[in-house]
């Protein structure tokens, strides 16, 4: 199965592409897609969507997981963030890519079995699990790879559990 991670912003959103195969996760691309600051809401929300489409067409994920949003001082930043995260969902839904959604909270329990782990320990976790020689950067691109491993985890952990529950009837 092919995933593409999402972890939203305005001015970078970060992004991965995960293949999941007989239980193994490879990491096939991963960056940031960019807005000029400046540039009017509009257009960088256009900008998103045209990468977004992009990525979409170029290696045609499966699935999505994207992160949920969670801020609890900057208003504004959030309606924005709230915003570009709207173009996204709506990108992938209609290109009819399934979509999971992911608190920060889930995202650091299923990769480092502790919800309060800093970016650094993420990080740390994303390179071990996926045999990588460095840790990823920037932390939006790192953190737009744990988001699709969680959902690599997650049906994996689905399809183990339907499968027992098969063989059982």
């Amino acid at each position: 199965m092919r995933i593409i991670g999402i972890d939203p912003g305005t001015a970078t959103t970060g992004y991965s592409i995960l293949e999941t195969k007989n239980g193994e996760i490879s990491l096939l691309d991963y960056g940031c897609i960019r807005t000029p600051a400046g540039l009017p809401q509009s257009s960088r929300l256009n900008q998103i969507a045209k990468d977004l489409s992009t990525l979409i067409k170029e290696y045609k994920p499966q699935k999505a997981a994207i992160e949920k949003l969670f801020f609890k001082k900057n208003i504004k930043t959030a309606m924005q963030v709230s915003e570009a995260r709207g173009v996204m969902l709506q990108k992938l839904e209609e290109k009819e890519i399934p979509t999971d959604e992911y608190t920060p909270l889930e995202v650091k329990t299923s990769i480092c079995g502790y919800g309060k782990a800093d970016k650094k320990m993420v990080q740390q976790m994303v390179k071990l699990i996926l045999n990588l020689d460095t840790e990823p950067k920037p932390d939006d691109a790192a953190d737009a790879i744990a988001i699709g491993i969680c959902l690599a985890n997650s049906a994996a952990l689905k399809e183990r559990i339907t499968t027992k529950t098969t063989q059982t009837k």
